[in-house]
C-alpha cells in the first residue's frame, strides 16, 4: 500500500509539473499573440552578433544575378543599418529573404505591384498576418550558420548506404532463433552484436550530428508550410501553389523523423522512456537509418527546399514591409515607377535621421552638389540613393512622393584604401568609378549613380582635369549621376552636363549653423578657414591662410604667405 501511495504521489507530482509547464507555455503564447497586434510597427529590438551577419547574406549569395546592389554601394550607403531598421522578421528564412530583397531592385511594375498587393492585404487583415507571424516564430532560426551553409556541405557526407545497418540488424534474427536450443551461443552472439552496434553507432552519430540542425529546420519548414497552406490568403495563390508543389517533393522526410529529432536524443535526461529509446537507437541504428533515408531524399530535392524558403521568405518580407510602413505613420509614399526619364523626389528624408530636414529635387540630367564641409551634401546623396533602392525593393519611399524610371544603382562614396590588397585610396577609387562606367555600357536600362568627392585621392590639378572628364562620361541617355565636390571650378566646366545645386551655412556669434536646405546654383561661401578660427586656432594661422587663399583667387598662382 505504501509503495502504491509513493508511486501515486510521484505520478501526481509529475502531472502537476506537466500541467504547470503547459499553462506557462499557453500564457507565453497568448502574450506573444497579443504583442503581434499591439506592438506591430514598433521599432525592432534585435541583437546582431557577428555570426548572425555572417549568415545573413546566404540566400542572397545563392541567388546572385546582374543588377543587384553590389558590396561597394551597400557599404557606401550603410545599408546594414537600413536592413536592421526594417527587420521585423521572426525566422531565418524571412530575415535572409528580406536582406536579399534589399539587395535586389525589381525591374518590372508587375513584380512590385504583386508585392504591394500582398503587403496591403496583411495590413488590412491583422488576424491572418498574426497567424502567419506565429508560424514564422515556430520556424525560428538555424543558429550561427545558415541552412544553405549546411546544405552546401551535404556532399561531405558522401553516399550513405543502409545496407550494413540492415545486415547487422538482420543478424539478431538467427541468434534469437537458436536461443532456445543453444542459449549460451545465442546470448553471446546477441551481446557481441549489441556491443559492436553501440561502438559503431557513436562514430557515425558524431558524423551526422552537425547536420541535425539543418534537417530539423527543414522539418520545421515543412510543418510551417502545412500551417500556412491552411490560411487562405488570395493574393498569395501563386506562392501557395508553389509551396504545395515543393512540399510534396519532401513529404517522405516526415515519416519516422522523431527517431532523429527527438528533443531528448542522447541527452541523458534520466527519463526511463528516453533511456529505452536511446538504447534502441544505439542497438538497431534506427535514427542513422532514417537519417540516411532523409539525406538521400533531401539531396534529390534541394531545389524544393530553396523553393519553400523563397515562398516563406517572401511572405514574411511583405509583413516586414507593412510593419515598417506602420512605424513611419504617414511619412512615406508608394513610388510611381517606369514612366518618364526624370527622377522626381519631394519631401525626401533619410530613415536613420531622427529629426530630418526634408528636401526635394527633379532631375532629368546630372546633378552636381557643392557646399561647405558638413553642410549636408553626402547626406543628401545617400537620401536619394536609399530612396531609389527602397522604391524598387520594398516599394516604399521616405518622401511625400517619388517617381522615376527603373534604375540599376551604383555608388562611389565612402571608399578606403585596401591595405590587404596593397592598393592606395586612389587606385580603389578609380576602380570603383570604372565599374560604374562598365555597368552603363553593358546594362540594359538606366543607371543611377552617386559619386562623393570624385578622385579626392590625388593632387588638385589632375583631380579637376580627370574628375571633369569622368563625370562628363557619367552622363547620357542611359545614366543619371548625382555628384558632390569641393572643387567649385567644376561647376562651370560641367555646366552643360550637370545642374548645379548647393548647401550653405550661416556663421553667427562665433559658430556655424547649417539649415541643410538644398538650393539651386553653385555654392558661394567657404567655411574651411573660418572653422579653424571657431575651433581656436591661432589668429596668425587664420590671417595668413585667408590672405593666401584670396591671392590665389585673384592671380591663379599659389604663394606662401
Amino acid at each position: 500500500m505504501e509503495l502504491f501511495l509513493f508511486f501515486l504521489a510521484v505520478g501526481l507530482f509529475l502531472l502537476a509539473v506537466f500541467i504547470r509547464e503547459g499553462i506557462l507555455a499557453k500564457k507565453q503564447k497568448q502574450r506573444f499573440i497579443q504583442s503581434l497586434y499591439e506592438d506591430f510597427g514598433t521599432l525592432p529590438q534585435k541583437e546582431y552578433a557577428l555570426e548572425r551577419y555572417a549568415r545573413m547574406g546566404s540566400f542572397f549569395h545563392k541567388h546572385e544575378k546582374e543588377g543587384q546592389i553590389d558590396d561597394i554601394t551597400w557599404n557606401d550607403l550603410n545599408m546594414d543599418d537600413i536592413f536592421k531598421r526594417l527587420n521585423y522578421t521572426f525566422s531565418a528564412s524571412g530575415e535572409e529573404y528580406l536582406y536579399y530583397t534589399l539587395r535586389t531592385p525589381r525591374q518590372s511594375v508587375e513584380e512590385l505591384s504583386h508585392l504591394e498587393e500582398v503587403t496591403e492585404y496583411f495590413l488590412g487583415h491583422p488576424d491572418e498576418r498574426a497567424g502567419v507571424q506565429l508560424l514564422m516564430r515556430k520556424l525560428g532560426y538555424t543558429g550561427k550558420f545558415s541552412l544553405y551553409d549546411y546544405l552546401d556541405n551535404l556532399n561531405y557526407l558522401g553516399k550513405r548506404s543502409n545496407a550494413r545497418h540492415y545486415l547487422m540488424d538482420g543478424l539478431f534474427v538467427p541468434f534469437l532463433c537458436i536461443l532456445p536450443f543453444w542459449y549460451t551461443v545465442g546470448i553471446c552472439g546477441i551481446v557481441v552484436l549489441i556491443l559492436f552496434n553501440i561502438i559503431s553507432y557513436f562514430k557515425e552519430k558524431n558524423e551526422i550530428d552537425p547536420y541535425i540542425t539543418s534537417f530539423a529546420y527543414v522539418m520545421r519548414l515543412l510543418t510551417v508550410c502545412d500551417g500556412l497552406l491552411k490560411i487562405e490568403i488570395p493574393p498569395l495563390k501563386r506562392e501557395w501553389e508553389e509551396m504545395e508543389r515543393c512540399k510534396n517533393g519532401l513529404s517522405g522526410m516526415k515519416r519516422g523523423s522523431f527517431w532523429v529529432f527527438s528533443s531528448n536524443r542522447n541527452a541523458s535526461t534520466g527519463n526511463p522512456l528516453d533511456i529505452v529509446m536511446d538504447y534502441i537507437r544505439m542497438t538497431f541504428h534506427v535514427d542513422l537509418i532514417k537519417f540516411n533515408r532523409m539525406l538521400s531524399q533531401l539531396t534529390k530535392h534541394l531545389a524544393d527546399v530553396d523553393g519553400l524558403i523563397t515562398c516563406v521568405g517572401y511572405v514574411e518580407t511583405a509583413i516586414a514591409i507593412g510593419a515598417f510602413r506602420v512605424s513611419l505613420g504617414e511619412e512615406y509614399c508608394v513610388p510611381k515607377l517606369g514612366k518618364g526619364e526624370e527622377l522626381v523626389l519631394e519631401g525626401a528624408w533619410h530613415p536613420m535621421l531622427s529629426d530630418p530636414v526634408k528636401n526635394s529635387i527633379a532631375a532629368e540630367r546630372g546633378v552636381l552638389l557643392t557646399g561647405s564641409n558638413a553642410s549636408g551634401k553626402s547626406t543628401f546623396l545617400k537620401t536619394v540613393a536609399v530612396n531609389a533602392i527602397l522604391a524598387q525593393t520594398i516599394h516604399t519611399c521616405l518622401a511625400a512622393s517619388y517617381s522615376a524610371p527603373f534604375f540599376h544603382i551604383y555608388s562611389s562614396m565612402s571608399l578606403r584604401d585596401d591595405m590587404k590588397g596593397g592598393e592606395s585610396y586612389y587606385i580603389v577609387e578609380i576602380k570603383a568609378l570604372k565599374r560604374i562606367l562598365d555597368a552603363a555600357e553593358r546594362t540594359e536600362g538606366k543607371v543611377l549613380c552617386f559619386v562623393d568627392e570624385v578622385l579626392r585621392g590625388t593632387n588638385t590639378v589632375e583631380r579637376i582635369a580627370a574628375s571633369t572628364q569622368i563625370l562628363k562620361s557619367l552622363t547620357g541617355s542611359n545614366i543619371l549621376c548625382f555628384a558632390a565636390t569641393h572643387d567649385i571650378e567644376m561647376t562651370d566646366l560641367l555646366r552643360d552636363f550637370f545642374d548645379n545645386y548647393h548647401f550653405e551655412e550661416d556663421i553667427r556669434d562665433g559658430d556655424v549653423f547649417f539649415n541643410y536646405r538644398l538650393m539651386k546654383g553653385k555654392a558661394a561661401t567657404r567655411n574651411a578657414i573660418k572653422l579653424l578660427e571657431i575651433m581656436g586656432y591661432e589668429k596668425e594661422i587664420i590671417e595668413k591662410a585667408s590672405r593666401q587663399a584670396e591671392r590665389f583667387l585673384s592671380t591663379g598662382v599659389w604663394e606662401l604667405a
